[in-house]
């Protein structure tokens, strides 16, 4: 386990050098999108439509942001349960979507495709939001303002503190913590 500092977009370079349980500090442009938004997505891509955003590389962020106090840039951004977007998340991964940040585990179809488009899960510390929110630098609504804070926002982060949960490898930080400590 190690501490690394990597530049979003992600290339497959970056994806094969991280671990389960690194500890990431991700900076430049990620996304954010939650169960509407990504519901929206995958049925632009069902109808043979174009995306709103292109996928190529990003990462989602599964956050909801509460609205900005004045002079802020964004308020609270907590990530959310990650296994509502799996019915979503391979669809996307097929786009070129390179990571996803949440929190919990995530489906075997999920894992399964997280290894075969070499792409990572991330998790991000809960009840940390206004935390997390120090870390954005600038956000911006790009795609489903009638979403509301489930709109997809650009988002421009610096050190934004993340571990590696699941790996393009097929490894599973929650299964490994449960083999180690399991039979304490």
């Amino acid at each position: 386990m190690a501490e690394k500092y990597i530049q979003a977009p992600l290339t497959d370079s970056d994806i094969k050098n991280l671990k389960i349980g690194d500890q990431v500090y991700i900076s430049g442009v990620i996304y954010t999108a939650r169960d509407a938004a990504h519901k929206r997505l995958v049925e632009l891509l069902d109808r043979g439509e174009e995306l709103p955003v292109d996928l190529k590389g990003q990462i989602l962020f599964y956050v909801g942001p509460s609205p900005a106090k004045p002079g802020a840039v964004i308020g609270s951004a907590g990530p959310t349960t990650s296994y509502r977007m799996d019915a979503y998340t391979p669809a996307l991964l097929a786009q070129g979507l390179k990571g996803m940040i949440g929190k919990g585990s995530r489906s075997e179809e999920v894992k399964e495709s997280i290894v075969k488009n070499k792409a990572v899960y991330f998790a991000s510390v809960g009840g940390a939001a206004a935390l997390t929110a120090q870390r954005i630098k600038k956000a911006e609504v790009v795609a489903y303002p009638d979403l509301g804070p489930e709109a997809i926002h650009k988002l421009e982060v610096e050190n934004l503190p993340v571990i590696v949960v699941n790996d393009s490898f097929g490894a599973d930080l929650y299964q490994e913590g449960v083999k180690k400590y399991g039979s304490l």
